[in-house]
């Protein structure tokens, strides 16, 4: 009975084995499976997060790759020198001194990195934690910076919408890099022979350095958009109060212009005479834009350093309004300044083809005035004298105007030209010119010396020979003897007239000298024979 019930018990072991096994080699596969597909989808996602992260190009992986290059060159450098110190303690051998050259090489290069990236040693973003500098902040004092105003708005603005752009940027990097971490963490829990711990305790530290980096960022980013909104507040204020000022000048200058016009309307029904009419209204112009240009001064005067722009924007208006008087003003303002032209010069003007000699009687706002002398260009040209001439200020930009009297120098050279005859003894014709020419012009000569000599601090003169100067030169009908001298600028008239006199008298007390005038010779007997061609000789 014993050995039945064993039997029976051993056939129900063996049938319950016979269909728990087919069911245990079915079920316990799955498991591992399971997890090696696990592992590997873990590893894909890993590596696609490290190629996104190496294809942004993102400015805080660079900064971070710099300051943690910047930290290895450190470390090595330090282990360099450890090991050129542990060498150069030891006995040289030829082996050693090998090695210690180049971790010498090897020395200089890391150097030459850490001095590279010395820049991001102390926080990998120090660059991108501070704001970008706008530049100075303007003060709006007057229209034309209402546009420079509105700019720097716009430009802070703009910094901090891309500073603002850095922190969506580095949240995007954090959350990329966290679910990295938590790739890592699946991994080693899953595959106990992956070796995962290096790779996550350095994505933890660039976890940690980025979390630092954004609360400093979204603390400064706060601090920036209340200076921001500071900032456009007082900018907005100051635009505000210079428009308003602005309508203000506008609407007083149309009133004046309308008192201007409507004064013109009554000049113009009451005065009959042309010239008193266009004189009042030039009045009436002038005195209205002087009186805007007040305006405008007093109402910007108190920042000096743009009165030189309203002044260009005045002169402006008036060189549309009166150009003739207000070129002829700058005209006087020149030649008041320059010095080019005084009270009582005398001075020579060309315009038109037409000359005018005389002497300066007054230079104002307008015009010069001048008496017309008697002089060599009203004997020869002009035959008129004693009139008095305007000449406007305008002219000195445009007209030739020679001064025979400028600075300290009151003479002028002169000169008379003489023609003698072919057979005349020019040599002794040109010394009595020079005789006559010294006696008259002596005082002349030594005043100009040394006025010459008060010109050498002002003016570079190289030629300052002042004795009377003889040129003997051929004339078509004769020999020329030419002599010039110096003279008083006001008297030249005068003394060309006496030595004139003096050197006809002169050279026609002499028997070998003929004045020339002109002539034509004509032969009529027979040809000499050394005029001949010598086939006629024959």
């Amino acid at each position: 009975m014993k050995r039945m019930n064993l039997f029976l018990s051993l056939l129900l072991v063996l049938g319950f084995s016979a269909f728990a096994a087919p069911e245990k080699t079915t079920d316990e596969p799955q498991p591992e499976i399971s997890k090696e597909i696990q592992i590997q989808q873990a590893q894909d996602e890993v590596a696609k997060i490290q190629k996104e992260l190496s294809k942004a190009s993102s400015v805080w992986i660079k900064s971070y790759n710099s300051y943690m290059a910047y930290q290895e060159a450190r470390k090595s450098l330090r282990d360099v020198k450890r090991r050129i110190d542990t060498l150069q303690s030891r006995r040289q051998t030829v082996e050693r001194k090998l090695e210690t050259e180049a971790l010498q090489a090897k020395e200089k290069i890391l150097t030459d990195q850490v001095e590279l990236l010395k820049a991001q040693g102390t926080s990998p973003f120090v660059s991108l934690l501070k704001p970008d500098e706008a530049g100075e902040q303007p003060t709006i004092t007057n229209p034309f910076e209402i546009v420079t105003g509105l700019s720097y708005i716009k430009r802070l603005n703009s910094q901090y919408n891309d500073y603002l752009l850095r922190e969506e940027e580095l949240q995007e990097l954090i959350s990329l890099l966290e679910r990295q971490v938590a790739l890592y963490k699946e991994l080693i829990l899953m595959d106990r022979k992956g070796d995962y711990e290096v790779e996550l305790e350095a994505t933890l530290l660039q976890v940690e350095k980025f979390k630092l980096a954004l609360d400093t960022l979204i603390s400064t980013a706060e601090v920036y958009e209340k200076r921001i909104e500071s900032t456009e507040a007082k900018i907005n204020k100051e635009i505000k109060d210079q428009i308003y000022k602005l309508l203000n000048i506008v609407f007083i200058v149309v009133i004046l212009f309308v008192i201007s016009f409507l004064f013109k309307r009554i000049i113009k029904r009451y005065i009959v005479d042309n010239e008193r009419f266009y004189m009042a209204n030039k009045i009436l112009t002038f005195i209205n834009v002087t009186l805007i240009i007040l305006i405008l001064v007093f109402s910007y005067i108190d920042n000096v350093g743009y009165l030189a722009t309203v002044l260009g924007f005045a002169s402006a208006g008036l060189a549309i309004a009166m150009r003739d008087w207000f070129m002829s003003l700058l005209g006087w303002l020149v030649i008041v300044v320059g010095g080019a032209i005084h009270v009582g010069d005398r001075i020579r003007v060309v315009k038109d083809g037409v000359e005018y000699v005389g002497d300066v009687l007054d230079v104002s706002l307008q015009r010069i005035t001048i008496m017309e002398d008697v002089t060599l260009t009203t004997v020869e040209t002009n035959r008129r004298a004693g009139r008095i001439v305007f000449i406007p200020n305008n002219y000195i930009f445009t007209t030739l105007i020679s001064n025979y009297s400028h600075g300290s120098l009151k003479t002028v050279w002169d000169g008379i030209d003489i023609v003698i005859t072919f057979d005349s003894n020019h040599r002794k014709a040109a010394h009595i010119l020079k005789e006559i020419t010294r006696k008259y012009s002596k005082g002349y000569t030594d005043i100009t010396r040394k006025q010459i000599n008060k010109l050498r601090d002002k003016y570079s003169l190289k030629n300052s020979n002042v004795e009377p100067r003889i040129f003997t030169l051929t004339a078509p009908y004769g020999i020329r003897i030419s002599g010039w001298y110096l003279t008083n600028a006001y008297a030249t008239l005068t003394l060309r007239s006496t030595i004139t006199a003096d050197v006809i008298d002169a050279f026609n007390a002499e028997h070998d000298i003929t004045i020339a005038y002109p002539t034509q010779t004509f032969y009529t007997g027979p040809i000499p024979a050394k005029q001949l061609p010598p086939e006629n000789l024959e």
